[in-house]
Protein backbone atom coordinates (compact mmCIF):
# COMPACT_ATOMS: atom_id res chain seq x y z
CA UNK A 1 0.00 0.00 0.00
CA UNK A 2 1.23 3.60 -0.66
CA UNK A 3 0.95 6.35 1.68
CA UNK A 4 1.01 10.23 1.75
CA UNK A 5 3.52 11.47 4.10
CA UNK A 6 1.96 15.12 3.96
CA UNK A 7 4.26 17.81 6.04
CA UNK A 8 4.22 21.00 7.50
CA UNK A 9 6.44 23.44 9.72
CA UNK A 10 5.48 25.41 12.31
CA UNK A 11 6.59 27.24 15.82
CA UNK A 12 6.66 24.57 18.38
CA UNK A 13 3.90 25.67 20.41
CA UNK A 14 1.25 25.42 17.22
CA UNK A 15 2.47 21.29 17.20
CA UNK A 16 -1.14 20.95 19.49
CA UNK A 17 -3.23 22.45 16.91
CA UNK A 18 -1.42 21.48 13.79
CA UNK A 19 -1.70 17.90 14.79
CA UNK A 20 -5.74 18.67 15.51
CA UNK A 21 -6.06 19.79 12.43
CA UNK A 22 -4.55 16.23 10.60
CA UNK A 23 -6.59 14.57 12.96
CA UNK A 24 -9.73 16.02 12.03
CA UNK A 25 -8.46 14.53 8.47
CA UNK A 26 -8.34 11.13 9.78
CA UNK A 27 -4.53 10.87 10.49
CA UNK A 28 -3.81 8.29 13.35
CA UNK A 29 -1.11 9.76 14.58
CA UNK A 30 1.89 12.69 13.88
CA UNK A 31 5.48 12.84 13.92
CA UNK A 32 7.38 16.08 14.94
CA UNK A 33 10.87 16.07 14.16
CA UNK A 34 13.18 19.68 14.47
CA UNK A 35 13.39 21.45 11.28
CA UNK A 36 16.69 23.04 10.59
CA UNK A 37 16.96 22.45 6.75
CA UNK A 38 14.78 23.64 3.72
CA UNK A 39 12.79 20.51 2.48
CA UNK A 40 12.89 19.03 -1.44
CA UNK A 41 9.32 17.98 -0.70
CA UNK A 42 6.69 18.82 -3.40
CA UNK A 43 5.33 22.33 -2.22
CA UNK A 44 1.91 22.14 -2.66
CA UNK A 45 0.73 25.76 -1.32
CA UNK A 46 2.12 28.86 -0.05
CA UNK A 47 5.65 29.78 0.91
CA UNK A 48 7.95 28.83 3.27
CA UNK A 49 10.23 30.04 6.16
CA UNK A 50 12.29 28.86 9.04
CA UNK A 51 10.55 27.33 11.96
CA UNK A 52 11.73 25.19 14.53
CA UNK A 53 9.98 21.73 14.00
CA UNK A 54 8.80 19.30 10.91
CA UNK A 55 5.06 17.88 11.70
CA UNK A 56 4.39 15.25 9.53
CA UNK A 57 1.10 12.76 9.11
CA UNK A 58 0.59 9.49 7.11
CA UNK A 59 -2.34 9.16 4.80
CA UNK A 60 -3.84 6.61 2.66
CA UNK A 61 -3.05 7.11 -1.36
CA UNK A 62 -6.73 6.59 -2.14
CA UNK A 63 -9.62 8.11 -3.59
CA UNK A 64 -10.07 10.50 -0.71
CA UNK A 65 -6.39 11.62 -0.80
CA UNK A 66 -7.04 15.14 -2.26
CA UNK A 67 -9.68 15.83 -0.31
CA UNK A 68 -8.03 15.15 2.94
CA UNK A 69 -5.15 17.33 2.03
CA UNK A 70 -7.69 20.05 0.54
CA UNK A 71 -9.45 19.88 4.31
CA UNK A 72 -6.09 19.65 5.85
CA UNK A 73 -5.25 23.05 4.19
CA UNK A 74 -8.48 24.27 5.32
CA UNK A 75 -8.15 24.26 8.69
CA UNK A 76 -4.69 25.40 8.79
CA UNK A 77 -6.12 28.69 6.75
CA UNK A 78 -9.04 28.86 9.69
CA UNK A 79 -5.92 28.64 12.26
CA UNK A 80 -4.78 31.74 10.53
CA UNK A 81 -6.85 33.74 12.07
CA UNK A 82 -5.49 32.92 15.71
CA UNK A 83 -2.81 35.55 16.73
CA UNK A 84 0.76 34.31 15.89
CA UNK A 85 -0.07 31.37 14.29
CA UNK A 86 3.07 30.98 12.03
CA UNK A 87 2.16 27.59 10.37
CA UNK A 88 -0.50 29.25 7.95
CA UNK A 89 2.06 30.83 6.11
CA UNK A 90 4.41 28.32 5.37
CA UNK A 91 4.10 24.94 2.38
CA UNK A 92 2.07 22.11 2.57
CA UNK A 93 4.56 19.25 1.37
CA UNK A 94 3.71 15.42 0.40
CA UNK A 95 5.69 12.40 -0.77
CA UNK A 96 4.39 9.15 -1.26
CA UNK A 97 6.05 6.22 0.43
CA UNK A 98 5.72 2.63 0.09
CA UNK A 99 4.23 0.50 3.03
CA UNK A 100 7.61 -1.16 3.26
CA UNK A 101 9.27 1.84 3.55
CA UNK A 102 7.57 3.09 6.42
CA UNK A 103 8.02 -0.55 8.02
CA UNK A 104 11.22 -0.44 7.70
CA UNK A 105 11.63 3.14 8.76
CA UNK A 106 10.35 2.08 11.99
CA UNK A 107 12.42 -0.68 12.44
CA UNK A 108 15.53 1.28 12.43
CA UNK A 109 14.91 3.40 15.23
CA UNK A 110 12.65 0.69 17.73
CA UNK A 111 14.69 -1.18 19.80
CA UNK A 112 13.47 -2.72 22.86
CA UNK A 113 13.49 -0.71 25.75
CA UNK A 114 12.26 -0.19 29.87
CA UNK A 115 9.60 2.11 30.81
CA UNK A 116 8.76 2.63 33.80
CA UNK A 117 9.64 0.22 36.63
CA UNK A 118 8.56 -3.14 35.07
CA UNK A 119 6.88 -2.41 31.73
CA UNK A 120 9.87 -3.61 28.78
CA UNK A 121 8.64 -2.51 25.08
CA UNK A 122 9.52 -5.25 22.89
CA UNK A 123 9.92 -4.77 18.98
CA UNK A 124 8.28 -8.42 17.44
CA UNK A 125 11.22 -8.50 15.23
CA UNK A 126 13.90 -8.70 18.20
CA UNK A 127 15.04 -11.14 21.18
CA UNK A 128 14.68 -10.72 24.97
CA UNK A 129 15.00 -12.54 27.98
CA UNK A 130 13.06 -11.23 30.65
CA UNK A 131 13.91 -10.56 34.16
CA UNK A 132 11.83 -11.14 36.74
CA UNK A 133 8.56 -9.06 37.32
CA UNK A 134 9.21 -7.47 33.68
CA UNK A 135 5.93 -6.96 31.88
CA UNK A 136 6.86 -7.33 27.88
CA UNK A 137 5.18 -5.79 25.67
CA UNK A 138 5.68 -7.11 22.39
CA UNK A 139 4.60 -4.71 19.48
CA UNK A 140 4.80 -4.47 15.91
CA UNK A 141 3.13 -0.75 15.46
CA UNK A 142 2.90 -0.35 11.53
CA UNK A 143 0.87 2.58 10.62
CA UNK A 144 -0.34 3.21 14.24
CA UNK A 145 2.42 5.33 15.49
CA UNK A 146 2.06 3.61 19.39
CA UNK A 147 5.85 2.36 20.13
CA UNK A 148 5.37 3.30 23.55
CA UNK A 149 8.57 5.02 23.70
CA UNK A 150 7.43 8.63 23.25
CA UNK A 151 7.15 10.75 26.31
CA UNK A 152 3.03 11.05 25.90
CA UNK A 153 3.54 7.26 26.04
CA UNK A 154 6.02 6.80 27.92
CA UNK A 155 3.56 8.70 30.90
CA UNK A 156 0.74 6.73 30.39
CA UNK A 157 2.69 3.11 30.91
CA UNK A 158 4.16 4.77 34.09
CA UNK A 159 1.35 5.93 34.72
CA UNK A 160 -0.62 2.94 34.57
CA UNK A 161 1.80 1.02 36.49
CA UNK A 162 0.65 2.91 39.48
CA UNK A 163 -3.05 3.00 38.55
CA UNK A 164 -3.72 -0.51 37.60
CA UNK A 165 -4.56 -2.88 40.86
CA UNK A 166 -5.98 -5.91 39.30
CA UNK A 167 -9.82 -6.33 38.39
CA UNK A 168 -10.56 -2.52 36.45
CA UNK A 169 -12.55 -1.73 33.18
CA UNK A 170 -10.64 0.22 30.91
CA UNK A 171 -11.54 2.01 28.48
CA UNK A 172 -8.51 3.10 25.63
CA UNK A 173 -9.73 5.80 23.50
CA UNK A 174 -7.88 6.38 20.47
CA UNK A 175 -5.70 3.27 20.76
CA UNK A 176 -3.26 3.41 18.23
CA UNK A 177 -1.29 0.58 18.09
CA UNK A 178 -2.82 -0.67 21.04
CA UNK A 179 0.37 -0.71 24.02
CA UNK A 180 -1.83 1.03 26.19
CA UNK A 181 -4.95 -1.36 26.01
CA UNK A 182 -2.14 -4.45 26.25
CA UNK A 183 -0.05 -2.63 29.37
CA UNK A 184 -3.26 -2.52 31.59
CA UNK A 185 -3.73 -6.36 30.28
CA UNK A 186 -0.82 -7.61 31.38
CA UNK A 187 -0.93 -5.24 34.69
CA UNK A 188 -4.61 -6.87 35.54
CA UNK A 189 -7.17 -5.22 34.02
CA UNK A 190 -10.06 -7.26 34.05
CA UNK A 191 -12.16 -5.82 30.50
CA UNK A 192 -10.22 -3.40 28.11
CA UNK A 193 -12.34 -1.85 25.35
CA UNK A 194 -9.60 -0.48 22.98
CA UNK A 195 -10.73 1.78 19.80
CA UNK A 196 -9.48 4.52 17.74
CA UNK A 197 -10.95 6.83 15.03
CA UNK A 198 -9.00 4.74 12.09
CA UNK A 199 -9.83 1.55 10.85
CA UNK A 200 -6.26 0.37 10.03
CA UNK A 201 -4.92 1.54 13.82
CA UNK A 202 -7.97 -0.62 15.01
CA UNK A 203 -6.67 -3.72 12.84
CA UNK A 204 -3.00 -3.01 13.96
CA UNK A 205 -4.27 -2.87 17.66
CA UNK A 206 -6.24 -6.21 16.96
CA UNK A 207 -2.63 -8.13 15.90
CA UNK A 208 -0.78 -6.09 18.76
CA UNK A 209 -3.21 -7.61 21.19
CA UNK A 210 -3.25 -11.49 19.78
CA UNK A 211 0.48 -11.38 19.36
CA UNK A 212 0.44 -10.63 23.58
CA UNK A 213 -2.20 -13.37 23.79
CA UNK A 214 -4.85 -10.79 25.58
CA UNK A 215 -7.22 -10.96 23.32
CA UNK A 216 -9.64 -12.89 26.37
CA UNK A 217 -9.41 -9.16 27.86
CA UNK A 218 -9.11 -6.58 25.09
CA UNK A 219 -11.70 -6.01 22.65
CA UNK A 220 -10.97 -3.66 19.53
CA UNK A 221 -13.06 -1.47 17.52
CA UNK A 222 -13.72 1.72 15.66
CA UNK A 223 -15.07 4.49 17.78
CA UNK A 224 -14.83 8.24 17.20
CA UNK A 225 -13.70 9.75 20.81
CA UNK A 226 -16.36 7.39 23.04
CA UNK A 227 -19.54 7.07 20.60
CA UNK A 228 -19.21 3.17 20.17
CA UNK A 229 -18.34 2.53 23.81
CA UNK A 230 -20.66 1.09 25.66
CA UNK A 231 -21.26 0.98 30.06
CA UNK A 232 -18.49 2.61 32.25
CA UNK A 233 -14.76 2.07 32.70
CA UNK A 234 -12.97 2.49 36.07
CA UNK A 235 -10.33 4.45 33.91
CA UNK A 236 -10.74 5.78 30.32
CA UNK A 237 -7.12 6.17 29.00
CA UNK A 238 -6.67 8.90 26.28
CA UNK A 239 -2.94 9.44 24.76
CA UNK A 240 -4.34 11.64 22.46
CA UNK A 241 -4.06 15.65 21.99
CA UNK A 242 -5.46 18.70 24.21
CA UNK A 243 -8.15 20.00 22.22
CA UNK A 244 -9.45 16.58 21.61
CA UNK A 245 -9.52 15.90 25.32
CA UNK A 246 -11.14 19.19 25.92
CA UNK A 247 -13.99 17.74 23.40
CA UNK A 248 -13.75 14.12 25.38
CA UNK A 249 -15.51 15.60 28.51
CA UNK A 250 -18.49 16.11 27.05
CA UNK A 251 -19.12 12.65 26.84
CA UNK A 252 -17.02 11.12 29.56
CA UNK A 253 -20.22 12.04 32.43
CA UNK A 254 -21.65 8.62 30.87
CA UNK A 255 -18.58 6.67 30.36
CA UNK A 256 -16.73 6.56 33.65
CA UNK A 257 -17.93 5.26 37.10
CA UNK A 258 -18.55 8.04 40.21
CA UNK A 259 -14.96 8.08 41.70
CA UNK A 260 -13.20 6.80 38.42
CA UNK A 261 -10.36 8.58 36.69
CA UNK A 262 -9.15 10.37 33.01
CA UNK A 263 -5.68 9.39 32.47
CA UNK A 264 -4.99 12.21 29.55
CA UNK A 265 -1.83 12.47 27.68
CA UNK A 266 -0.62 14.09 24.77
CA UNK A 267 -1.13 18.09 26.26
CA UNK A 268 2.02 20.33 25.80
CA UNK A 269 3.30 22.11 28.31
CA UNK A 270 1.35 25.16 27.18
CA UNK A 271 -2.22 23.82 27.22
CA UNK A 272 -2.28 22.12 30.76
CA UNK A 273 -4.09 25.18 31.68
CA UNK A 274 -6.86 24.89 28.88
CA UNK A 275 -7.16 21.39 29.92
CA UNK A 276 -7.29 22.11 33.66
CA UNK A 277 -10.50 24.51 32.80
CA UNK A 278 -12.30 22.17 31.15
CA UNK A 279 -11.93 19.18 33.83
CA UNK A 280 -12.93 21.47 36.55
CA UNK A 281 -15.91 22.96 34.23
CA UNK A 282 -16.75 19.33 34.13
CA UNK A 283 -16.88 18.47 37.75
CA UNK A 284 -13.06 16.69 37.66
CA UNK A 285 -10.25 17.29 40.12
CA UNK A 286 -6.46 16.96 39.20
CA UNK A 287 -5.00 13.69 41.21
CA UNK A 288 -1.93 13.43 39.21
CA UNK A 289 0.23 14.90 37.08
CA UNK A 290 3.45 13.72 35.06
CA UNK A 291 6.10 16.31 32.57
CA UNK A 292 8.31 14.79 30.50
CA UNK A 293 10.21 16.97 27.28
CA UNK A 294 7.66 19.85 27.23
CA UNK A 295 4.64 17.43 27.47
CA UNK A 296 2.09 16.41 30.06
CA UNK A 297 0.00 13.37 31.26
CA UNK A 298 -2.72 14.31 33.85
CA UNK A 299 -4.73 11.97 35.95
CA UNK A 300 -8.16 13.62 36.35
CA UNK A 301 -10.47 11.89 38.82
CA UNK A 302 -14.44 12.37 38.78
CA UNK A 303 -16.12 13.33 41.64
CA UNK A 304 -18.16 10.53 43.73
CA UNK A 305 -21.83 11.49 43.10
Amino acid sequence: MKWAEVSIQAAEEETDLVASCFYDVGATGVVIEDSETESDEQELSGAGRALRVMVKAYLPVDDELDGRIAAFRAGIERLAETDGFDAAACPIAKRIVQDSDWENNWKAYFHTQRVGQHIVIQPTWEEYTPLAGDVVLRLDPESAFGTGTHPTTAMCLRALEQMVRGGETVFDVGTGSGVLAIAAAKLGAKTVIAKDYARASAEVAAKNVAENGVQDVVTTGVSDLLAAFDGQADLVVANIIADIIIRLFDELGAHLTPGGRLLASGIIDERVADVTEAAVAHGYVIEDMYTDAGWAAMVLRRASE
